[in-house]
């Protein structure tokens, strides 16, 4: 992970967020004192990790994390009393915030910060392929409306259709989807 946001009104828990920290490499760490505060941070720029002291002036520190869920796309921990654990728990984890209770051993913080970044480099994983399927399914779309374009303007099979732009492909040294394209640029009005 790159950058964090600390989100705390305490000096004290402040530091012993950061000092948590300091087992994690991070470029950039930004502490704010209040919700209106780290509002501004995330306008202003994206954050990796957002970790939200649940005790804040201006607000609830639920209700910061599912402004932040719902805003950017860090991963964000909210640290919550003991008694009130459960019932935030089920209010937030829906919105992917990840709950924990006070108070925080050193080890569980590192596990839990590598558990989420773990699960952040994995969805990043299943987003890039994602979009890589959905731009073959995009290719294909504009592939098959030249093979139909074809059928009906010189009046190929499809089988013919396929092959022509095939060929055509390793004629001109280029992709399926240029040669596509360029049969519906000459075709289509």
């Amino acid at each position: 992970m790159e950058s964090v946001l600390i989100v705390s009104n305490t000096s004290g828990t402040m530091q012993i967020i950061s000092s948590l920290l300091e087992s994690a490499v991070f470029s950039r760490v930004v502490s704010a004192a209040s919700a209106q505060e780290a509002r501004r941070y995330i306008k202003e720029s994206s954050f990796d990790l957002i970790i939200i002291d649940s005790a804040l002036s201006d607000e609830s520190g639920k209700d910061f994390a599912l402004h932040a869920a719902r805003s950017t796309t860090a991963l964000i921990i909210l640290i919550v009393e003991k008694k009130d654990f459960y019932s935030v728990e089920k209010t937030t984890e829906n919105a992917g915030v990840f709950t924990l209770q006070k108070p925080i051993s050193a080890e569980f913080f590192y596990q839990a910060s590598r558990l989420l970044d773990a699960s952040r480099r994995r969805l990043h994983y299943i987003e890039e392929q994602n979009k890589h399927l959905q731009q073959q399914l995009e290719e294909i779309k504009v592939i098959d409306r030249a093979k139909i374009t074809l059928v009906q303007v010189l009046r190929m099979t499809e089988a013919q259709a396929h092959r022509y732009i095939e060929k055509q492909s390793m004629d001109l040294r280029q992709s399926r989807i240029k040669t596509a394209e360029s049969i519906l640029r000459t075709y289509e009005h």
